[in-house]
């Protein structure tokens, strides 16, 4: 007679037979948090975009510095022609409003990328390396990337406040763009040179880290590619920061007056 659920109950394996390995449940996979932004390459690829607008902004602002070469008239068609863009489509200032908004939200996302990087990057080293090892990441580049940042953040808003607002300006807000330009860099207020000197130099060194970076993160940097193009990121840097610090450096030795 068999008993009621003896059919399915465990059999136990013969003496000497060996035994049937257990698979484990699968487990769910884990849900990614905060999606492709969460993610390390998705801010490095925010980091990237930012930086490319940040950068055309650049060569944009030191082509059009350059017309200071040309005088007067042709320095203030340039500074009219930023508040005219779009012309008559667009009335007065409304393309470089949206411009500066632009800018304004890459900068934003820019520092926030970096910082939420760098403090990722803590929490996965918390200790310190017993010794120091020599490579960009604990050199200079460190330093710059961080303290580096705010002096250029503290550039950019003296700058705005001197040549584009006017309030620090001799010249003021009646001025003209060229006469601000001048007054700002006169030979009297060498300091304000000095001061627009370093910052420019760290938004150089910045800009070099920031465009070395980006090209290993693509992948390119590798190789025999490795050497041409971690000097052509310094050549641009260096074309950038050459560009803007010699209207400021002709106007106070009187070149530009």
């Amino acid at each position: 007679m068999i008993e009621r659920g003896a059919s399915t109950a465990q059999v136990d394996p013969p003496a000497g037979a060996p035994a049937k390995p257990v698979t484990p449940p699968r487990a769910a996979p884990a849900r990614k948090k905060g999606g492709f932004l969460g993610s390390s390459n998705g801010r490095k690829a925010v980091m990237a975009v930012t930086g490319a607008v940040l950068v055309l902004f650049l060569v944009g602002h030191m082509v059009g510095n350059l017309k200071a070469f040309l005088g007067a008239d042709s320095f203030n068609e340039y500074a009219t022609f930023l508040r005219t863009m779009g012309a008559p489509l667009l009335t007065y200032r409304v393309a470089l409003t949206v411009v500066e908004v632009v800018l304004a939200v890459a900068i934003v996302l820019h520092m926030w990328a970096a910082i939420t990087l760098a403090r990722r990057a803590g929490r996965a080293r918390p200790v310190k390396y017993a010794a120091r090892r020599k490579s960009q990441a604990n050199g200079y580049a460190v330093h710059t990337m961080r303290y580096g940042g705010v002096i250029v953040l503290l550039f950019v808003v003296y700058h705005l406040l001197d040549l584009t607002i006017g309030v620090v300006n001799p010249a003021g807000w009646g001025g003209t763009p060229y006469e601000r330009l001048v007054a700002s860099f006169a030979p009297e207020r060498w300091w304000v040179t000095a001061f627009y000197v370093v910052g420019v130099v760290m938004v150089g060194l910045h800009l070099r880290h920031g465009l070395w970076s980006a090209l290993q993160t693509l992948g390119l940097a590798s190789g025999r590619s490795h050497r041409p193009l971690k000097a052509a990121a310094a050549a641009v840097s260096a074309v950038l920061v050459l560009g803007f610090l010699v209207v400021p450096v002709a106007v106070m030795i009187g070149v530009i007056k």
